[in-house]
């Protein structure tokens, strides 16, 4: 019998899959309550606000990294909020099957 892992969790997951696709510190990637990343190639930020800020909730999240929602639609619709050079995730989205997630 398989344990679900529970939305913290599968965030958590996705963002450490994430960061290993996209080695880097240009961009902040963050999913409050649960966790931040930093990713993407380019400058690097060590204090402060980064230049790149992307923030979507936990379900949100959870949609883009599985592929049942697409980055423009999400980006679109207010889901996520991206600011700043490279925030842009969609050709790393997805990261996997959503059949994988269940």
């Amino acid at each position: 019998m398989t344990v679900a892992e529970t939305p913290k969790e599968q965030v958590k997951r996705y963002l450490a899959e994430l960061k290993a696709r996209a080695p880097g510190r240009s961009v902040e990637v963050r999913v409050p309550p649960y966790a931040a990343v930093q990713v993407i190639g380019g400058g690097t930020h060590t204090r402060g606000t980064p230049r790149a800020v992307i923030e979507t909730d936990p379900d949100t999240w959870i949609a883009l990294a599985t592929g049942e929602l697409a980055w423009a639609d999400a980006v679109s619709s207010g889901r996520v909020l991206a600011s700043g050079e490279r925030a842009d995730l969609s050709p790393y989205l997805p990261l996997s099957d959503s059949a994988e997630s269940d």
